[in-house]
């Protein structure tokens, strides 16, 4: 199995089952978000990745960039930044050094890089951008 989408899976299972993600989100954690209905806020999406090989001796390995947003609106601490950075801050607790298993590759590492938190164009809507790196053996 491609390390990519078997890491993405990975991480979508990992997210609907931690406490702290799901108090804010309950089950609304989406690879893609449903455009018809448009679910609630908050919310999680993946956002983009990618991979490069990073191969040694005698090992094929990947080194995947994912990115996870989470999305707020609303009223109280929705209508400022508080909300979405409290979820973002659920989500790097959540996979900060994370040990996922995966079915056909190795994890090896999966370490949070940066958050980046902004305003959408809209004006109403909170977005924070977080971006976490892989390494996975290929197997």
């Amino acid at each position: 199995m491609d390390p990519n989408y078997e890491l993405s899976r990975a991480v979508i299972a990992a997210l609907k089952t931690a406490p702290d993600v799901t108090r804010f989100t309950g089950t609304r954690i989406f690879d893609r978000v449903p455009a018809d209905p448009k679910p609630a806020f908050p919310y999680i999406s993946m956002g983009p990745s990618d991979s490069l090989p990073d191969d040694a001796d005698c090992i094929d390995g990947e080194e995947i960039s994912i990115q996870i947003d989470c999305w707020s609106q609303g009223a109280g601490e929705a209508f400022g930044s508080a909300e979405v950075k409290k979820l973002a801050g659920a989500v790097k607790r959540s996979f900060h050094d994370a040990g996922l298993g995966l079915a056909d590759n190795a994890l090896l590492s999966l370490h949070h890089r940066a958050t980046r938190i902004m305003r959408e164009p809209d004006g109403i809507t909170n977005h924070a951008a977080l971006s976490f790196t892989a390494f996975v053996e290929i197997g």
